[in-house]
């Protein structure tokens, strides 16, 4: 059975590459996965932690335009952390590990954009520091690459960290609050 996580890393989790003509694909379809997750972590009272990536001028993901936004279904609640970061892994001059000792997390569960980019290399980041990944494998997405479909696209960005993390679905991920308590403890 699968071991509860006291945090979630929602990764770019942002407009532009979610709605609208930069959208990758299936993304309504991730959309709704990634509320299925963030809301399961909410009731349990673990952890939220929203990584939010500034885009150089001109990108769908450049501060304060549209699609720099997170996702309005996905929008932080006031508990929520929001990390802003300029580079692929979450970890690289952000707070994270920062917060995640803070509240003496260990173990994280991994959604959000783009699969292997961002997602990769936050996952070895945390990998790197001793964390225990996570990754909800219908709860990140990316876009075709060339003419491999960015489901495929995935898939292999998943195999590519190896065996050191575990692979769920979003149905199958439990949280707890950090320190162990769930939301009635």
């Amino acid at each position: 059975m699968l071991r509860p996580v006291s945090a979630l890393l929602i990764i770019d989790a942002q407009a532009g590459l979610l709605e609208g003509g930069g959208a990758i694909p299936d993304a309504s379809e991730l959309v709704e996965r990634l509320a299925t997750v963030l809301a399961a972590a909410r009731s349990a009272g673990a952890l939220v932690v929203h990584l939010q990536n500034d885009g150089a001028p001109g990108t769908i993901d450049e501060p304060e335009t549209t699609g720099w936004f997170i996702h309005p279904r996905l929008r932080p609640i006031p508990d929520e952390v929001v990390l802003r970061k300029t580079s692929d892994d979450g970890f690289e001059g952000t707070e994270l590990e920062t917060v995640l000792v803070r509240e003496q997390v260990t173990r994280i569960a991994v959604v959000g954009l783009l699969s292997e980019m961002c997602v990769s290399a936050t996952v070895r980041g945390a990998l790197a520091r001793g964390l225990e990944v996570v990754l909800v494998r219908d709860a990140h997405g990316t876009y075709n690459l060339e003419d491999i479909p960015s489901s495929i696209v995935s898939r292999v960005a998943e195999h590519a960290l190896g065996d050191e993390i575990e692979l769920v679905n979003a149905a199958s991920v439990t949280f707890i609050r950090p320190g162990g308590l769930d939301a009635a403890g």
